[in-house]
């Protein structure tokens, strides 16, 4: 069906709706028929200037304020020439279905209701709890568990389960014509709150992280040990060449004296607490591996490990 032809049915459906009985552009009709009807001609009017998705607003605004078996031929067309194929099928088969023997153009519509047919697949879903809300593109469908399976266009389509408006499980599935694809949601019963509620402690970090942020101290502490071990290592030598230096000022051999006790202290603090956490992270790195059996223990003399891999 080419552009133009399908814009020349849609402005005959115009004129079929404006003449019809529910005689929408007539001054003295009730307001939510008038305003159906100036949302319907500026549809009509987007469509010609093949701005389907505005035109579609509008057409579908229309059937809200004043439901009309031809509103819904307009709706498929839109639907057709935005390629969601699957709209497109469902709205005309309700426009004939509504409109009965007095659908306009129904020849014609059957053909296109064919060709449909053979862009059309369905995706069945099971699995997850009940009250999920789906949508495929983005687009609404309902709630699980969902009583058939969804009529959708062939091609990629994205499906997602949603929970407080929250995505819980994403997919993206290829949909053949004629196919019905198969999809379990991955969605377990106990779906966390999008948000904390209000006096709950915040999450717990996860294994990894806890072990990252394990080496990461244990590292920062070796790396302090090391630098004031130096830098004790050093001023001990300084010390010993004003010892030996002649004559030797008492107060510079105390102040460096003392220097070199608390950079030793320093350094010994240090590698201790190094060594501790050093120990406690590889402890909880090992537990979290289902691999290994693994027993850590720490003594004045250092970290022992016993076990097997």
């Amino acid at each position: 069906m080419s552009l133009r032809h399908t814009v020349t049915l849609a402005a005959l459906a115009s004129l079929a709706l404006l003449s019809g009985p529910i005689s929408m552009a007539r001054a003295d009709a009730p307001a939510p028929i008038s305003e159906a009807g100036k949302h319907f001609q500026r549809g009509v009017q987007l469509y010609g200037e093949a701005d389907y998705h505005a035109a579609l607003v509008e057409f579908r605004r229309a059937y809200e304020l004043a439901p009309n078996p031809t509103v819904l031929y307009n709706i498929g067309q839109t639907y057709y020439q935005l390629q969601n194929y699957a709209a497109a099928l469902v709205a005309l088969q309700r426009y004939l279905n509504e409109a009965g023997a007095s659908a306009l153009h129904r020849r014609e519509i059957e053909q296109t209701i064919d060709t449909l047919q053979t862009r059309v697949g369905k995706i069945a879903l099971s699995g997850g709890p009940p009250g999920l809300d789906i949508t495929v593109d983005d687009e609404l469908i309902g709630k699980t568990p969902l009583d058939e399976p969804i009529l959708v266009s062939i091609g990629r389509r994205k499906v997602t389960a949603l929970r407080a408006g929250r995505p819980v499980d994403n997919r993206v599935v290829e949909v053949a014509a004629g196919d019905t694809v198969r999809l379990v949601l991955s969605v377990g019963d106990d779906v966390p709150p999008p948000l904390s509620a209000p006096g709950t402690a915040p999450p717990k970090p996860s294994g990894r992280s806890a072990i990252t942020t394990g080496w990461i101290i244990t590292g920062s502490l070796g790396a302090v040990a090391l630098g004031t071990g130096v830098a004790a290592y050093l001023e001990s030598r300084s010390l010993k060449n004003a010892r030996d230096s002649v004559p030797a000022s008492r107060s510079d051999l105390d102040s460096k004296s003392t220097l070199v006790k608390g950079l030793s202290l320093a350094a010994d603090i240090s590698g201790v607490l190094a060594l501790v956490a050093g120990g406690i992270t590889l402890k909880y790195s090992l537990s979290q591996s289902s691999t290994s059996e693994t027993h850590v223990a720490i003594s004045p003399t250092g970290v022992h490990i016993a076990g097997s891999f």
